[in-house]
């Protein structure tokens, strides 16, 4: 059945969906709440295989890994330089490993695909409200107009007002006490191969940097909040001041940080971290909500992205297999709640492990000998979905 999707939120799991449902034969229309393209939000990301081999399905995976470039490593590192350990972060059977990329690069790419393909992208549509009707649902925009469709789709991000227009009651945004913030150094020298994430577990604050290919390094640092900061309070901290506060966290570890800090032009303003540790309501009265407005995670996950593409593939096929939207929206939930919950928890223990200390900075070596030794991550690398094989009741 041909069903036509209102789709909200047009940065990755938007386009994403739009694409898989435009493969399945449906009729989707992305609503984006940015009057324009959102071109330089966000730093950037790393995008793991199991997110391009859901794109691979889409054929969409190329046009992303071109644009990215290959990290198929990290490495694990003390404030003073000892090396913990190194492992891969995937593979898929053809060789593609983890990209990262520009986070408003990724948006444009997926973004001028799906129109491409067909796909209407409307912007300056913050939606408001929606209300099932009697032969499907309509979704009202603070502009004033109106739209209508079958069904709705809130992949609206962490403050999506869809998951609150499904449930009232749903749950905040857990806040996770590390702030981010990030940049890109050119003309310092490390010492580091081209795609290895050296992750660095500094004395008062983690640090991370990859070296690109083109010598430029791109690097994020994830400094300790206890106090949650509102958005007025985050946009308080001028540029100067934040940088000099980058500096004093870094001053006494033995890494390229300093340097790479004071190499930067333009250091990403901070932002909090949040993630969802389950959000009971899915799916009602024909709306339902998916990417980080369902599951949010944190960064340290390294899946936000993937999992976002692995939605859109679930949610297409479950509406073009089961035979109703109701049959559609429960199957779609059976198949991704445990795997996406699972993945949030892994994301909080690995940004737990960010807390600076001095007992931690003493256990990392065996805490990073047990996790070699006794935890195996490739359930989130090597989760295929087959878009042929059709979705069972």
């Amino acid at each position: 059945m041909t069903y036509k999707a209102l789709i909200i939120g047009g940065g990755i799991a938007g386009p994403v969906t739009a694409m898989a449902l435009r493969q399945a034969g449906m009729d989707p229309v992305v609503y984006e709440a940015y009057p324009r393209d959102a071109n330089g939000v966000g730093a950037f990301l790393t995008l793991a295989v199991n997110g391009l081999d859901a794109l691979r399905a889409l054929d969409l995976h190329t046009l992303v890994r071109d644009k990215g470039f290959d990290t198929p490593t990290i490495a694990l590192l003390t404030g003073g330089g000892r090396r913990l350990a190194e492992f891969p972060t995937g593979a898929l059977p053809d060789g593609t490993v983890t990209q990262t990329i520009m986070r408003a690069t990724l948006y444009g790419a997926l973004r001028d695909e799906a129109r491409c393909r067909g796909v209407p992208v409307e912007h300056g549509k913050r939606l408001v409200d929606a209300e099932r009707t009697a032969t499907g649902v309509v979704a009202r925009f603070a502009d004033g107009s109106e739209a209508e469709g079958d069904l709705l789709i809130g992949a609206d991000g962490l403050r999506s007002v869809t998951r609150g227009l499904i449930d009232p009651a749903a749950p905040e945004a857990r806040y996770v006490p590390l702030l981010n913030t990030g940049g890109i150094a050119r003309g310092v020298a490390v010492d580091a191969e081209p795609g290895v994430f050296q992750m660095i577990f500094g004395r008062r604050c983690f640090f991370a940097y990859i070296l690109h290919p083109d010598g430029a390094v791109w690097w994020f640092a994830n400094p300790p909040q206890a106090k949650e900061l509102s958005r007025a309070e985050l946009a308080a901290i001028s540029p100067e001041a934040w940088r000099a506060r980058l500096l004093d966290l870094f001053g006494r570890d033995a890494t390229p940080a300093v340097r790479l800090i004071e190499a930067t032009d333009d250091i990403a303003a901070p932002w909090s971290t949040y993630d969802f540790p389950s959000v009971p309501t899915w799916h009602r009265d024909r709306m339902i909500i998916i990417g980080d407005a369902a599951h949010a995670m944190s960064p340290a996950a390294g899946q936000g992205a993937a999992m976002a593409m692995e939605d859109a593939l679930v949610l297409a096929k479950c509406l073009r297999d089961l035979e109703s939207i109701d049959a559609a929206f429960a199957g779609y939930e059976r198949l991704r709640r445990e795997r996406v919950e699972r993945t949030v928890a892994q994301g909080k223990r690995n940004g737990d492990g960010k807390a600076p200390g001095l007992l931690l900075r003493l256990l990392l070596p065996l805490v990073f000998k047990l996790k070699r030794d006794t935890e195996d991550l490739t359930w989130m690398w090597e989760h295929h979905i087959d878009w042929e094989s059709p979705v069972g009741v």
